[in-house]
Formats: structure tokens, C-alpha cells, sequence
């Protein structure tokens, strides 16, 4: 067996690192469960159950506005 001193100079490029925002999903999937339930057990009839769901997948949404509504931004 031979070693080859003649081997390809291996690129040292810096690696970039991006931050995507995930630590967030936990927050929103919280969020989410507890707007869910609330929603839910509050819910009379299954078309009240059927926009409870709508809700809490959109209740941020709906949390800015206000706020900026309240704001008068």
C-alpha cells in the first residue's frame, strides 16, 4: 500500500448559517391546542365546532389585528 502526498487540496469554504425561525412552532402549536380545546368546549353544534377549528389555526391572525386595530396603526 502507497499514500498519495499528491492528494486535492480539500475547499475550506465557511458554512453560513441561517436561522429559519422554528423556536417559534412549539409556542404556536401550544397555542394552537389551548385555542382548540377552548373553542371546542365552548362549541353547541358542529357548525360552531367547524369555526371553532377555523379559529384556532388562524387566532394569530386575528390577535394582530385587533392589535393594531387597538393601536389605530
Amino acid at each position: 500500500m502507497t499514500t498519495d502526498t499528491n492528494s486535492p487540496k480539500q475547499d475550506h469554504r465557511e458554512k453560513k448559517v441561517r436561522y429559519t425561525g422554528v423556536a417559534s412552532a412549539p409556542v404556536y402549536g401550544l397555542g394552537l391546542i389551548g385555542a382548540l380545546v377552548y373553542y371546542l368546549q365552548h362549541a353547541t353544534t358542529l357548525l360552531a365546532g367547524v369555526v371553532g377549528f377555523f379559529k384556532a389555526i388562524f387566532w394569530p391572525a386575528m390577535l394582530v389585528y385587533k392589535l393594531l386595530e387597538f393601536l389605530k396603526m
